[in-house]
């Protein structure tokens, strides 16, 4: 259970989605739902999930979105709120969210909003959401050209995370998901990190979801609203979220461009002696393991800039997430000029 101002329990496992219904009705009684999906993942999984609940005597309508980051947009969310609108949703009834980051941001968003607050259930279906964005509550729209600009803190009620789902991920997909995985590892564990360099994949999936799981909880019990140690969490994101915007959120994935984030600010810090030298060729190694990219060819002035209306930055002043050495983060303060001055160098 995370212990947040709203608890809520997060169940972990295998096979976990064919008694998905009966463990529905252990938290809700029969009422309207909506499952938020994409297309893709609907033809996995949204039709079974729905005639299974149905089966138990819920009213079930189904919103599908485009897969991608594009989707996560106000356009979107404003069909979806007519979605539940039309559908009469109130607040004894509730929403799923069955996909990946960009369904669970949308989804948790609307469940926030719409009518100050609806029930959500988060059940993510890629790696990347298992660990990281169904837990802890941040809900979010893209919005102007930012990432994430709009949005909420807003708990689901439940998180079920069955690694089944991940058998169906492309290669691609799940190797954005150990992106994060190597963002906690490189942040708050070296002992993660060695198993994940050593150990085949495949034998410690369910560890890696747990652990990092557990490292999440931990922190937002701690700063629910990102007001300072939650920070840590967006370790290479800053620099990740300036590449996605420069890109349009095209033709580079929120995974990759954590990888070339966190080995951007890894180099730097060796550079201002922030960081144990070695470090970043470390990261970049296992990086390289999951086919992922480690450095892009964009205008390092263009990353300053499209950082700048990062959620770090307060007035004049920009946090930023180092590591002194693997398994260790540390938040550093600096002024724009030095921060600037940090990423240019």
């Amino acid at each position: 259970m995370v212990r947040a101002s709203r608890p809520y329990d997060i169940l972990i496992g295998r096979n976990i989605f064919d008694s998905f219904d009966r463990i529905i009705v252990s938290y809700f009684s029969p009422r309207k739902v909506v499952i938020v999906t994409d297309e893709t993942v609907f033809e996995l999984y949204g039709k079974s999930l729905s005639d299974d609940l149905k089966k138990r005597k819920f009213n079930v309508k189904i919103f599908k979105i485009k897969p991608g980051e594009q989707s996560k947009n106000i356009d979107n969310l404003t069909l979806l709120y007519d979605f539940l609108n039309n559908f009469g949703i109130t607040r004894n009834d509730f929403i799923i969210a069955l996909g990946g980051g960009v369904v669970g941001d949308l989804a948790g968003f609307a469940a926030a909003s719409f009518l100050r607050g609806v029930s959500i259930v988060q059940m993510p279906t890629t790696l990347l959401a298992q660990v990281d964005s169904s837990v802890g509550g941040k809900t979010a729209i893209n919005f102007g050209g930012g990432k994430n600009l709009v949005g909420a803190f807003y708990n689901p009620s439940l998180v079920i995370c069955d690694a089944d789902f991940l058998k169906t991920l492309q290669f691609k997909t799940f190797c954005d998901g150990m992106a994060e995985v190597l963002k906690y590892a490189t942040a708050f564990s070296a002992s993660l990190f060695e198993k994940i360099q050593n150990s085949k994949i495949d034998d410690i999936l369910e560890e890696i979801i747990l652990r990092c799981i557990i490292l999440k909880k931990s922190i937002v019990e701690i700063d629910e609203n990102d007001f300072r140690e939650r920070m840590k969490l967006n370790f290479g994101h800053t620099i990740a979220h300036a590449i996605e915007k420069y890109n349009k959120y095209e033709n580079i994935t929120h995974g990759q461009a954590v990888s070339i984030g966190m080995v951007y600010i890894l180099r730097q810090g060796e550079k201002f002696g922030l960081t144990k030298k070695g470090e970043a060729q470390k990261l970049i190694n296992v990086l390289k393991k999951f086919r992922l990219p480690v450095e892009i060819n964009i205008p390092h002035s263009e990353i300053f800039m499209n950082s700048l209306l990062d959620k770090k930055r307060r007035g004049n002043k920009m946090t930023v997430v180092v590591s002194p050495k693997i398994g260790q983060a540390r938040l550093l303060d600096l002024t724009l000029d030095e921060y600037k001055n940090f990423l240019l160098s």
